[in-house]
């Protein structure tokens, strides 16, 4: 467009001649959202977007919009409009500007942004390890030594992992920074150097970790097991997993215990179940039995009169010791009645007669019990 023919700069963004930056910024994405070309099929869409860029050029510029103000379009005679370096890098600028209208801020950043993406600090990961124990160890506490296979630094390049006697030199590629610059159309964009891979600086890998910065290894750890530990309980032992990569953290050591089946006891949270035998009179007279606890010590138990099978008899305080410290469980005896077998008691005594004839009168004795029971009285 000939300067003769060329609309008021204010008039072409629609804003006043005292109009602020903010104010400018705002017309122009609306604008230019409006005629670009990717969007606005209209044949006078093209030109009409020109016209807004070149206006907003100047006036979002302190320096050319003061220029503009006090001699008009003849400020910018010289540039003629023409495509000089520095109106290719204001036009880049503006469509910048609009992608970032457009939402894509985020993009356009990470496309842009030039980041040295050295090797940082990578944590070390944790151990998983099973441990298998026996009920009397998680009702007493225990220390147990684990072997622990590993991953500790690499006691030649101290977990850099490069050659350090070689030292280190910056990428000639990318020049340290880890990013390639290059433009594509109107665009900026950057990328990881393909020479260094994004660190910025080229090394020679460490001759005897490669470029892990560990080395496997075997340690020996001393665990303390609390008192009270159960099936699934996770055992955590800080800094003793895998070492970490150039100057990461260690990861930790974590325990999964798993107890092995007790011949006597049954465990169910904090309370331990034993069996009794009762022999039917035992049973029917009542008795004093002696019952086995965890911490070696026997207990007496009276049974009263009239135990059925399957009763049970609570003994509080008896149990396994509660892993936060607040007491112990309970002990749950649990009754089954013996009957006797006569063939078996011929074997063992040679005449089972007398006995039987003695139960026989009492069978005489007892009443009919209530053959069905009932579920709702």
């Amino acid at each position: 467009m000939a300067h003769s023919t060329k609309r008021d700069y204010y008039e072409v963004l629609g804003v006043p001649r005292n109009a602020s930056i903010e104010e400018i910024k705002k017309a122009y994405r609306r604008l230019a959202r409006q005629y670009h070309p990717d969007f606005n099929k209209d044949p006078d869409a093209q030109e009409k977007f020109k016209e807004i860029n070149e206006a907003y050029q100047v006036l979002s510029d302190p320096e050319k919009r003061r220029l503009y103000d006090q001699f008009g379009h003849s400020a910018f005679s010289a540039g003629g409009g023409g495509a000089s370096a520095e109106n290719v890098q204001g036009f880049v600028d503006i469509f910048d500007e609009l992608l970032r209208g457009f939402g894509f801020e985020d993009i356009f950043e990470r496309a842009t942004r030039s980041k040295k993406q050295g090797y940082g600090p990578i944590p070390g990961e944790d151990i998983h390890l099973a441990l298998e124990m026996e009920l009397e160890e998680a009702f007493s506490g225990v220390v147990r030594t684990i072997q622990v296979s590993k991953e500790v630094p690499c006691d030649v390049c101290r977990g850099a992992g490069y050659d350090v006697s070689k030292g280190e030199r910056v990428c000639p590629t990318c020049g340290g920074s880890g990013q390639v610059i290059y433009r594509q159309m109107f665009l900026t964009m950057s990328k990881t150097c393909p020479n260094c891979g994004g660190s910025g600086r080229l090394t020679e890998p460490c001759p005897k970790c490669g470029r892990k910065g560990t080395i496997p290894s075997y340690e020996e750890v001393n665990v303390k097991i609390p008192a009270g530990v159960d099936n699934n309980t996770r055992i955590m032992v800080q800094g003793k997993g895998n070492s970490g990569r150039f100057g990461g953290k260690p990861g930790d050591l974590i325990l999964h215990i798993k107890l092995r089946e007790h011949p006597i006891f049954e465990r169910r949270g904090n309370n331990l179940y034993v069996d009794i035998n009762l022999k039917i009179t035992e049973a029917t007279l009542g008795t004093e039995v002696e019952v086995p606890t965890l911490d070696s010590n026997q207990v007496k138990v009276k049974i009263p009169p009239g135990t059925q099978e399957g009763d049970t008899i609570k003994l509080e305080g008896k149990g396994m010791p509660k892993l936060d410290g607040a007491g112990r469980g309970d002990l749950i005896v649990r009754v089954h009645v013996s009957v006797p077998k006569f063939g078996l008691m011929d074997k063992l005594s040679g005449d089972a007669g007398k006995a039987k004839k003695l139960l026989e009168e009492l069978n005489a004795l007892l009443p009919q019990p209530e053959r069905v029971r009932r579920r709702i009285k």
